[in-house]
């Protein structure tokens, strides 16, 4: 769809009157529980694909599809009439990925979840491989780096003492 303003004002109305269509006029038995999720209108204003889910199994999705298929001509007959514009687009009904998108995704995020849990549990009785406080202590206030004792009792490398860099700002 692109950025007119007219498409989205056309994709919104297309959508209330299909789906108030679907609800009050569309007779079909094998029209389920469906629900027009989005619209969307061509730049030129001549096609509409509304996206849709259904509520139930695999037998109702296909029933709902044929149905739908079954009623575009009244529905398109209708949102001819009611927009009143010179050239009514053509309709075509797509199933949404949305739910099956949504369940692939919370099938994962549970798996995380899992995953998550069972590091938690043998994160448990484990110990450090080292220390457990691997990290210099910091000095105290009013400490020399030059109080503080070297464990190895060695001052840098060999007879050399550690050449100290004069800050130039003082």
């Amino acid at each position: 769809m692109s950025d007119n303003p007219r498409a989205f004002r056309l994709a919104d109305r297309i959508q209330q009157i299909v789906a108030t269509m679907l609800d009050t006029r569309v007779k079909d038995p094998r029209l389920g529980f469906v629900t027009i999720t989005d619209t969307r209108v061509s730049g030129d204003l001549q096609h509409a694909t509304l996206f849709y889910t259904v509520f139930g199994n695999e037998e109702e999705r296909e029933g709902t599809a044929a149905a739908l298929a079954s009623a575009t001509g009244l529905l398109r007959r209708e949102v001819g009439r009611q927009t009143g514009i010179r050239l009514t687009p053509t309709l075509e009904f797509v199933p949404d990925a949305i739910p099956e998108n949504a369940r692939q995704i919370e099938d994962l995020l549970s798996v995380a979840r899992d995953r998550d849990a069972e590091l938690a549990r043998t994160k448990e009785g484990a110990t450090y491989a080292g220390d457990a406080e691997p990290y210099r202590v910091p000095r105290e206030d009013g400490e020399d780096i030059d109080d503080i004792e070297d464990p190895e009792g060695s001052e840098g490398d060999g007879d050399q003492p550690t050449p100290r860099i004069e800050d130039p700002r003082a």
